[in-house]
């Protein structure tokens, strides 16, 4: 019998992985959208997609509109650095395609925050997370 190496990955093996990664994602999505229901927030969209990208959860509070991505890892400080300058801009340009889509909310005060998720812990909202430079 042949020895498979172990460093190689064919596409069937790692469909398995995408899907738990893609659960896991939702799942913490899921969490993030009820913590924040919990603050008072209300939500607008989840998984939200634009040409851009796509933002996690948009919700709005009081006059206030947030533009949330939200990170599960096996840490908070990992998912903390996994909120990379690329992916900042490229919520914002996904935020930019919202705001032209949503005229209603261009009077708000905006704001760019991350959900962290974490094993066996309660979420932790970081609000402003980023800014954006326009």
């Amino acid at each position: 019998m042949a020895r498979r190496d172990q460093r190689s990955v064919t596409p069937r093996d790692a469909e398995p992985k995408r899907q738990a990664a893609f659960l896991l994602g939702l799942s913490a999505e899921t969490r993030a959208a009820a913590f924040l229901l919990a603050k008072g927030y209300r939500i607008a969209a989840r998984r939200w997609r634009s040409a851009a990208g796509e933002i996690d959860i948009v919700a709005r509070r009081g006059k206030l509109l947030v533009f949330v991505e939200v990170k599960a890892r096996g840490s908070f400080d990992d998912a903390a650095y996994s909120v990379t300058p690329r992916q900042q801009r490229r919520i914002a340009s996904a935020a930019a395609i919202w705001l032209a889509d949503h005229s209603d909310d261009a009077e708000r005060d905006m704001r760019f925050d991350a959900i962290l998720v974490a094993p066996r812990r309660w979420p932790r909202h970081i609000e402003a997370a980023f800014e954006v430079e326009t």
